[in-house]
C-alpha cells in the first residue's frame, strides 16, 4: 500500500492543491460541485492506528484532504496528544510530504461511507451499514492494532451498537482493537481540542504510537 492520491469522480484527476499563505475561499455553489466526490483513504503499508471519519465533507473533497475543514480539530488534537510532532495544514491540502509524515507515523485515515456529503446527517441508514461491512473487510486486509472511529452515533449506526458508548469496545473489528473517540468536526460542540487530544492519545497508546 502506498499513501497516493487519486482522481476524484468530479471530473479528472485531482492535481495537488498549491501551498497558499492563508485558508482558500470556496462559494456555495464551488464547494456543491463536490457533493458525491470520493478523497482516497491515507493508508500506508505499516498502519498501526487507523482512523474512520464519518463521510468526507465538502470542504475535504475540494482539497482531497481528510479532516480538512478550517475549523475542524482534527490535526490540531492529534498534536497536541504529540500523535504528530508537527502541524499539518490541512485546509489548504496536504502536501506529498504531509501524507508522507503522517503514514510514517503509523497512522492511516479512511471513512465509512465514501461518498461527500455537506452534513453526516444527509447519509442513510443503509449507507452507513454498509460502510460497516466495508471498514471490516479494509482492517482484515491493512492489519492495523487499533481502529479508532471517530463519532458514537455513526459507529452506533454502523454496526447496530445501539446501546455502545465512547472509549474502547468490547468487541474486536476483525483482529483490531476497536475504539470510539469523538468526532473532531467544529458541529461537535461538546468537544475542545484538549478532549480531543486525550481521547485521541489513549487510542494511541493502545496502538504503540506514543
Amino acid at each position: 500500500m502506498t499513501a497516493t492520491v487519486g482522481a476524484s469522480d468530479t471530473g479528472g484527476p485531482y492535481r495537488e492543491a498549491p501551498r497558499l499563505c492563508r485558508v482558500p475561499r470556496f462559494t456555495r455553489a464551488e464547494l456543491d460541485a463536490f457533493r458525491g466526490a470520493v478523497v482516497p483513504d491515507l493508508v500506508g503499508d505499516d498502519v498501526r492506528l487507523l482512523f474512520v471519519g464519518i463521510n468526507p465533507g465538502l470542504w475535504t473533497a475540494a482539497v482531497q484532504t481528510h479532516f480538512a475543514h478550517p475549523v475542524n480539530r482534527f490535526y490540531p488534537a492529534l498534536l497536541a496528544a504529540g500523535i504528530i510532532e508537527r502541524p499539518i495544514d490541512a485546509a489548504t491540502g496536504m502536501t506529498d510530504a504531509d501524507r508522507g509524515y503522517f503514514v510514517g507515523r503509523g497512522l492511516g485515515i479512511t471513512n465509512l461511507v465514501a461518498r461527500a456529503s455537506a452534513r453526516a446527517d444527509e447519509l442513510s441508514a443503509t449507507e452507513l451499514r454498509e460502510g460497516g461491512a466495508r471498514l471490516v473487510e479494509h482492517v482484515a486486509a491493512w492489519r492495523p492494532a487499533v481502529v479508532a472511529i471517530a463519532g458514537i452515533t455513526a459507529y452506533r449506526a454502523a454496526f447496530g451498537a445501539r446501546t455502545a458508548g465512547p472509549g474502547r469496545q468490547p468487541e474486536p473489528i476483525a483482529d483490531a482493537e476497536l475504539w470510539v473517540v469523538p468526532n473532531p468536526s467544529g458541529l461537535n460542540a461538546h468537544e475542545t481540542v484538549a478532549s480531543l487530544a486525550t481521547a485521541y492519545r489513549a487510542a494511541a497508546e493502545a496502538a504503540g504510537i506514543l
